[in-house]
């Protein structure tokens, strides 16, 4: 872990399983505390637990939908309480359901907008005034290869992320002279902790490197962003797949 004076703790949403447990396994293995979240399935968040102390740092389990705003800002207010601020903001947790532009039911828009951005937008701004007090922050979001190029059938999905990659520019421009960076990943396809390689088929003849991603893949490179090592890489969209968009 690099040099300081103060443990650094990270808040990754969505970190019961897959990527977000490869991040929250990453980042306690660097040396920082942890604090997990789930919207419903505790028991997940509780088994990366065990793995988080194991490495010898602490954590927080804060469950709660982030797609909700009180929720979102519990979540946040209940980590700085107990570690005293969030230092390392991953807003990894999205949804990406389909359903056709002209037809979409306006709340269920508005739902994929508040968990895949608005999330990020009202734990941005928790998170942030610690941030600026210590002269050190990290905010690293998500979106995605499809939701660059367009959706068909998601629209939603790819409107909230390109809002996430502005949200990160924006962040990136007003607070780095608070030595707070933001920085966005894209990520290829990824193979879940439970998934079948088989199924993606097409897709792995289609990579250059001839393998698909795994949530390991991913967490380095959070790991590398959220480090002293990636003071000058702000503002940046991460491409994490293989080759296949360049």
């Amino acid at each position: 872990m690099d040099t300081q004076d103060k443990t650094r703790t990270a808040l990754i949403t969505g970190s019961g399983r897959n990527i977000g447990r490869a991040i929250a396994l990453e980042l306690a293995s660097s040396g920082c505390n942890i604090i997990l979240n789930g919207s419903s399935d505790r028991v997940a968040c509780e088994s990366v637990a065990v793995e988080v102390v194991a490495t010898g740092v602490e954590v927080l389990i804060a469950m709660g939908d982030i797609g909700v705003r009180e929720e979102a800002l519990a979540i946040a207010a209940s980590g700085i309480k107990q570690f005293g601020s969030i230092d390392i903001l991953v807003n990894n947790a999205a949804i990406r359901p389909s359903f056709d532009l002209l037809k979409d039911d306006e709340a269920d828009f508005q739902r994929v907008m508040n968990i895949n951005f608005q999330a990020a937008w009202w734990l941005s701004r928790q998170c942030l005034p610690g941030m600026i007090e210590n002269s050190w922050g990290r905010v690293i979001n998500f979106t995605g290869m499809n939701a660059q190029q367009g959706y068909r059938g998601k629209s939603a999905v790819s409107i909230s992320k390109h809002a996430s990659w502005a949200l990160t520019k924006s962040i990136a421009k007003e607070y780095a002279s608070h030595g707070i960076t933001a920085n966005i990943i894209s990520p290829g396809t990824i193979v879940g902790d439970e998934e079948s390689v088989e199924k993606y088929d097409t897709l792995l003849q289609q990579n250059p490197t001839g393998r698909l991603g795994e949530p390991s893949d991913i967490a380095r490179m959070v790991s590398y962003l959220a480090s002293d090592n990636a003071g000058f890489v702000n503002g940046q969209l991460m491409q994490v797949n293989g080759g296949v968009v360049v």
